[in-house]
């Protein structure tokens, strides 16, 4: 399937029908009433007139139209070119940031999941892993029991803060749980208010201030409610929170730190720890973008071996995106061909046109990599892309699959381009594109000349009407004249007829 497909659609225009003024009723009903009463010269003005006026300026108007229908042929094959190209560049510029023409990373054990960041090069990437402890976030539970969940808790203040913190775990009546035994805080402190609610307002106000914790409220079994509060991971995640001296002593019973008897650490505060190819190294999360270049690390368990990354060559997704290049390149220089032939063609005396036909001609031969390895290949041409004798393009696939065997990673780098964008086939598109849409020199420039044209023609259009009317109004004015002086002759002769015949009568 083509990267680009393109259509048109075309639909007839009706020709308006002209509808009679109140004007030309007028004067075809009084050219009639002169015929009928054998008045005037008998000429139909009302036909004769129009008819005078629309040869005067026939040849020029079917000259302008000729013109006019000429530039509207070239300014639609401009568009179905610039859309061509523009087509071209921007789909297989989406194809190459969807990253489906990319090696993906590889990973030998799900405790450690791998993806490509966008944009990166991961081609033979080898590495070796070792997850020896997750990022855990601080989770604090309340362990006083016997509390209602609709009781009101009370009104005040909480004093957030976040720092690192030491765990250690203590017995009180029997029962052993973890507590918080030392902190250090680091950053400012966090005001968190909290007014006349019950556990489920004091966990809301917590939640709704959108300071890195999150609360919740479980009820047990027995009916018992507990506030649970959970940080972020990493062990500078840890946080205290205690009720300021003026709050409700209800809300001390919630406090988190040191000495703090009513709540209980039910997970610590920790960053993860990896061996990467033998250094041991920390985060403080378990997604990690920032240790191996161009890869996203997702630690899910700790692993019992090292684990391998490596990297694959998406072979199947490379070998259609050559086919769809090659489909999509001979529809893009059918449309060219049509355009600027040199017989038919609307657009062959285009410069813009015409170099953009030979600029596309030269895709096969341009350099789409540079810096490559002695013998590597760099353009289109030298990985199977042949051109046929019409211009056209196929594709070998034979010999496709050979360099794909043995130079995966630079036929990689040429359809994606280099990390910094300045090589590449969607560079190299990118700048057809921009060379043929250019309002200087391109076919966007053709544009505007050809509008400039198509305006002039209006204005030349315009002149021609009120050179019409005027001639109309001239003319009209000249029978209307000539019309009454016949009709004053006709009654001359007509006394004259009269008073011949009255004295020849008379001398009978």
């Amino acid at each position: 399937m083509a990267i680009l497909t393109t259509s048109t659609t075309a639909t007839a225009t009706p020709t308006p029908t002209a509808t009679p003024t109140a004007a030309s009723v007028t004067k075809n009903a009084a050219q009639s009433l002169l015929t009928s009463l054998n008045a005037g010269s008998g000429i139909d003005t009302a036909t004769l007139v129009p008819s005078l006026v629309e040869a005067q300026f026939a040849a020029k108007t079917a000259q302008l139209n000729a013109k006019s229908n000429t530039i509207t042929t070239q300014i639609s094959g401009l568009s179905s070119l610039k859309s061509a190209i523009s087509g071209f560049a921007s789909a297989y510029s989406a194809l190459v940031k969807g990253g489906t023409l990319t090696s993906q990373p590889t990973s030998s054990n799900a405790a450690l999941g791998v993806s490509a960041l966008t944009g990166a090069k991961v081609a033979g990437l080898s590495s070796t892993i070792s997850v020896n402890q997750l990022a855990g976030a601080q989770t604090i539970r309340s362990t006083a029991t016997g509390v209602d969940r609709a009781a009101q808790v009370g009104t005040g203040k909480f004093t957030l803060q976040f720092g690192t913190a030491s765990y250690a775990e203590k017995t009180t009546g029997g029962t052993t749980r973890t507590e918080i035994d030392s902190f250090t805080p680091a950053g400012q402190a966090i005001e968190i208010a909290v007014n006349g609610a019950d556990l489920d307002g004091v966990a809301a106000a917590i939640n709704a201030k959108g300071a890195g914790i999150s609360a919740s409220v479980v009820t047990d079994s027995n009916g018992d409610a507990f506030l649970s509060i959970k940080g972020p991971t990493g062990a500078s995640q840890a946080f205290t929170m205690t009720a300021t001296a003026k709050s409700d002593p209800g809300l001390s019973a919630y406090n988190i730190g040191p000495g703090a008897g009513n709540t209980s650490v039910t997970a610590t505060a920790q960053n993860a720890k990896l061996t990467v190819d033998g250094i041991a190294v920390e985060r403080a999360s378990n997604t990690i973008n920032n240790l191996v270049p161009g890869v996203k690390l997702q630690l899910n368990t700790v692993s019992t071996a090292p684990i391998t990354l490596g990297s694959t060559t998406p072979t199947t997704a490379l070998s259609q995106a050559m086919s769809d290049i090659v489909e999509t390149y001979n529809e893009v220089l059918s449309t060219l061909t049509e355009q600027t032939n040199a017989m038919t063609g609307a657009l062959r005396a285009d410069p813009a046109a015409q170099a953009l036909l030979r600029s596309l001609k030269t895709l096969t031969l341009t350099p789409l990599s540079t810096g490559a390895a002695a013998g590597a290949p760099t353009t289109l041409a030298q990985i199977g892309v042949a051109t046929n004798r019409d211009g056209t393009l196929r594709l070998d696939s034979a010999a496709l699959s050979s360099a794909l065997l043995t130079n995966s990673s630079a036929i990689e780098t040429m359809l994606n381009g280099s990390a910094d964008g300045k090589t590449g086939l969607n560079t190299v598109l990118a700048a057809f594109a921009t060379a043929a849409t250019s309002t200087t020199s391109g076919l966007g420039a053709s544009q505007t000349r050809y509008t400039a044209a198509q305006s002039a023609i209006l204005d030349a259009k315009a002149k021609i009407a009120d050179q019409s009317d005027a001639m109309t109004t001239r003319l009209t004015q000249q029978f209307s004249s000539m019309n009454s002086r016949v009709s004053s002759y006709k009654s001359i002769q007509t006394f004259l007829t009269n008073q011949i015949a009255a004295w020849n009568k008379s001398d009978s």
